[in-house]
């Protein structure tokens, strides 16, 4: 039978929405049920959709506000509300927003909801086509993963070979400098895949020690090491049936690769203390924006460690090889953060952000249009309000915090431009690591390793001394559990 149309069908009684969506998929259509209005909107953001049928009322989120969310992730899908709660009002403001029906509950699937869906999608031919959406990178945490779709031919391609690779089983390795959104990208995969329904669990292998990773990882027994009180399940027995994302994953010491290389070739593993082994089935995704070829190369990083986790590489190009994103994005940036304020940056301000570098992607663009925002007087934004580092870069001024010793930014190579970042963030902390890496929004492992590799470790010190740090409060980098 060929199918008719794509239908959500939203409403927080699990039962209505399955009964319902069954209905439809018995007439045809390809009708999914879901009971939470946030899990929906992240439906319609990675999947295309024809029509929603949503419920009004609903606990968090009411049907206007989904009716509302829905037409700006997509502009052409229809929206149909459902209440048992009729009123002029509701009705009227309803339509305003752009729903097609409204129907008074009880509804029926066969008198009241496939006849009005025939009508609705008999001209869907005449509609255009529409592109598949390609979610963005980057969503920084307060962005609370706000997702938009990306118009380039670089982020339309990626999208179509990470559909293809997420109905497998297979491992992935996604690519790409920090700020590109892998973890964003890693989150599609994994609701698309055969172990959509399975656990989905994260964790970050740069922000832990070994002998913590390898407990977060495998579990440990009681008294298997100082301080291990009681057992520990590990994330991989928790995310059996499931989905693993391993985030950082270049910064995994050569002794626990070769415990992570035996859960990968054989799905059996032993925890900390334990003789006995245990037996998974866990998909793994892993991330990093380091080249793990080099890393091979130099015996930092197992070769058959590395193939198996290659099977299908994922590379999320940086915001400066696809321009066509940019504008795009900012506007999307202006429209959440500025919310009902009729906003735009003035030509100055557009032209230092079209020209500015980005080394932190769309999280640093996202960063600048709020940074912007809130400093910014009036309907138009002026390059003032910009953060420092676009302003020297569009002036052609040395970089902000660098030392006087930088070079202007026309002339700068990109390893001038992250040296001068990470004084600009450990000036501003006053020496405070774990503070510095959370304003770069990387690991303080991340940040030592930096400073580590161009030398400043010295300076550092020199400037700072010895200062207070407050890393065993760092817990951003917890795994998800």
């Amino acid at each position: 039978m060929e199918e008719k149309g794509r239908i959500l069908v939203l409403d927080d009684e699990e039962r209505m929405a399955t009964l319902l969506a069954r209905s439809l998929q018995r007439s045809g259509y390809s009708a999914e049920p879901a009971t939470d209005p946030a899990k929906a909107l992240e439906l319609l953001k990675a999947e295309r959709f024809d029509v929603l049928v949503t419920d009004l009322r609903m606990p968090g989120l009411d049907g206007i506000e989904i009716l509302s969310r829905a037409k700006r992730i997509d502009p052409d899908i229809d929206v149909i509300l459902m209440t048992a709660y009729a009123s002029v009002s509701t009705v009227r403001e309803a339509l305003k927003r752009g729903a097609v029906e409204y129907l008074e509950k009880p509804v029926s699937a066969e008198n009241d909801l496939k006849p009005l869906l025939e009508k609705l999608l008999s001209g869907e031919e005449e509609r255009p086509e529409k592109a598949a959406p390609a979610r963005i990178p980057g969503a920084a945490p307060k962005a609370a993963r706000h997702e938009f779709l990306c118009p380039s031919p670089q982020m339309q391609e990626l999208y179509r070979k990470a559909h293809k690779v997420a109905r497998s089983n297979a491992s992935v390795l996604l690519r790409g400098e920090s700020g590109t959104g892998k973890e964003v990208l890693a989150d599609m995969i994994q609701r698309e895949s055969p172990h959509a329904k399975g656990p989905y669990l994260k964790i970050n292998c740069g922000a832990l020690p070994d002998t913590l990773l390898e407990s977060e990882l495998f579990g440990h027994v009681r008294g298997s090491f100082t301080g291990a009180t009681g057992d520990r399940e590990g994330l991989f027995r928790a995310a059996n049936k499931g989905t693993l994302l391993l985030d950082e994953i270049a910064e995994v010491s050569p002794a626990l690769q070769v415990k992570l290389l035996r859960v990968l070739q054989q799905g059996e593993f032993q925890p900390v203390g334990e003789s006995r082994t245990h037996r998974v089935d866990v998909r793994i995704i892993a991330a990093t924006n380091r080249h793990l070829e080099d890393l091979v190369e130099k015996g930092e990083f197992r070769q058959d460690l590395y193939y198996r986790l290659n099977v299908v590489p994922l590379e999320v190009p940086p915001l400066r090889e696809r321009p066509e994103d940019l504008e795009f994005l900012i506007q999307e940036f202006l429209q959440h953060f500025g919310k009902a304020r009729p906003v735009h940056f003035g030509d100055q301000a557009m032209e230092a952000l079209r020209s500015y570098h980005w080394p932190g992607n769309i999280r640093e663009l996202e960063n600048a249009v709020e940074h912007a925002l809130v400093l910014g007087e009036g309907e138009e934004l002026q390059l003032e309000d910009l953060p420092a580092a676009v302003q020297d870069f569009a002036r052609g001024g040395a970089i902000a915090g660098a030392s006087a010793a930088s070079p202007a930014v026309g002339s700068a190579s990109l390893e001038d431009i992250e040296k001068a970042c990470l004084l600009q963030a450990l000036e501003k902390t006053r020496g405070n690591r774990t503070r510095a890496a959370r304003l770069l929004q990387i690991t303080r492992r991340t940040l030592g390793y930096r400073l580590r590799k161009f030398g400043l470790e010295e300076e550092v010190q020199r400037r700072y001394g010895n200062v207070p740090d407050d890393k065993h409060t760092d817990t951003e980098h917890r795994p998800a559990t």
